[in-house]
């Protein structure tokens, strides 16, 4: 027990740096979609929009955490932020969608935890809604919290998220990069029977387009037949839901949260909600019976957000044949993003001594080279 509990340290440590440095999907030479990204190639290159992790590894069986991600700057309750949710597969806990579909817009920041924390994450929005100024006097709070369920790493059951953590997440939110794979609420996902995480993308119009950036985070616990750009790489390896290395089921859940700073309103937010839809299949996800899986689409562009002190809402909207360049966007950066969660990760040992091994290496550089592995399963799956 002692080794693992050195290997815990060790993975606690390491995790900030392999997220940065050489396990993005693209640093192996791998390409998705043919539009540029932005600066980051993260959700945060839409501006103003910033994203924080609380990770909790503890002792043997924790693996769980949070993770927040904050539109704009402002007070989000009031000057809300346009939005649509779509339903991909309904197996989930996501709280805050009937307002969302409702009056299409969001009111406090978007939280991403475990299923038994979506109460506890709810309880922490209230309190940082209320307890910013100018909220003084409101009595209604719609708090926005998707979740997936991380009980094949962590213990689910203990319920360690508390909404202390969801301030916490909110409050080290910050732009520029982002950590991806086994942090916040991340830390204790599965995809594709290989360690899943967070994972973000971003693609930017060309000016003649508009100019306008579309991000995407998410977080992947889900299953299906993986694949990376085009390659069938579940299939060749013999390793995908329901084959004989892979014997549980494909249920997990994906939560996908898109922002652009187009000048859009919900219902064509919900159009773009529904292209990420695409980009999860593109990687391979079937959106199994007992799978949530979810996509949160928002606008943070300024002129629309929502004054509800004011008696008309005059938003700008782009005319519908406007719109394709952005639904590309989001399924390429969607796309990208399922797979930097998986090349972000890192082996993890959790609850009950239950280990799984991250996405290897060897299969994403032989993808990328265009090698044939199928020879070679003994040398790549541990």
């Amino acid at each position: 027990m002692r080794i693992i509990r050195f290997t815990l340290i060790v993975i606690t440590v390491a995790i900030p740096f392999i997220s940065f440095s050489q396990n993005r999907v693209r640093d192996y030479g791998i390409s998705v979609g043919v539009l540029k990204s932005g600066e980051n190639n993260a959700i945060t290159d839409v501006p103003g929009v910033k994203v924080g992790h609380v990770t909790l590894i503890e002792g043997e069986n924790i693996r769980t955490g949070v993770t927040a991600i904050v539109p704009h700057d402002g007070n989000i309750f009031r000057n809300k932020v346009p939005a649509s949710i779509f339903v991909g597969n309904g197996f989930g806990k996501l709280a805050g969608y009937t307002q969302v579909r409702e009056l299409g817009n969001i009111e406090t920041p978007v939280i991403l935890t475990n299923t038994m924390s979506v109460a506890a994450a709810l309880d922490g929005l209230i309190s940082y809604t209320l307890a910013q100024p100018g909220n003084e006097n409101i009595a209604s709070v719609n708090g926005v919290v998707g979740e997936t369920n991380d009980g094949g790493l962590n213990d689910i059951r203990a319920r360690v998220v508390k909404p202390q953590h969801i301030l916490d997440a909110i409050n080290k939110a910050k732009d520029g990069v982002v950590e991806e794979g086994a942090v916040g609420a991340g830390t204790g996902t599965i995809c594709f029977g290989f360690k899943g995480g967070i994972g973000t993308s971003s693609r930017v119009l060309p000016k003649s387009l508009g100019g306008y950036t579309v991000g995407v985070l998410v977080q992947t616990n889900y299953g299906g037949v993986l694949e990376i750009a085009g390659v069938p790489v579940g299939k060749m390896l013999g390793n995908y839901s329901y084959s004989k290395n892979i014997m549980q089921d494909v249920d997990g859940s994906c939560m996908i949260v898109v922002i652009t700073d187009a000048p859009v309103t919900s219902r064509n937010l919900e159009r773009i909600a529904k292209r990420a839809f695409m980009g999860l299949a593109k990687s391979g996800g079937i959106a199994s019976n007992g799978s949530g899986d979810y996509i949160i689409a928002m606008s943070v562009a300024k002129e629309n957000l929502i004054d509800e002190s004011k008696s008309f809402y005059t938003p700008t909207e782009l005319q519908n044949d406007s719109m394709s360049p952005l639904f590309m966007a989001t399924i390429e950066a969607t796309e990208e993003a399922l797979l930097n969660s998986l090349t972000a990760a890192v082996t993890m040992t959790g609850y009950k001594g239950r280990r799984v091994e991250r996405l290897p290496e060897e299969v994403v550089k032989r993808v990328s080279s265009g090698m044939d592995f199928r020879d070679h399963l003994i040398d790549i799956i541990p």
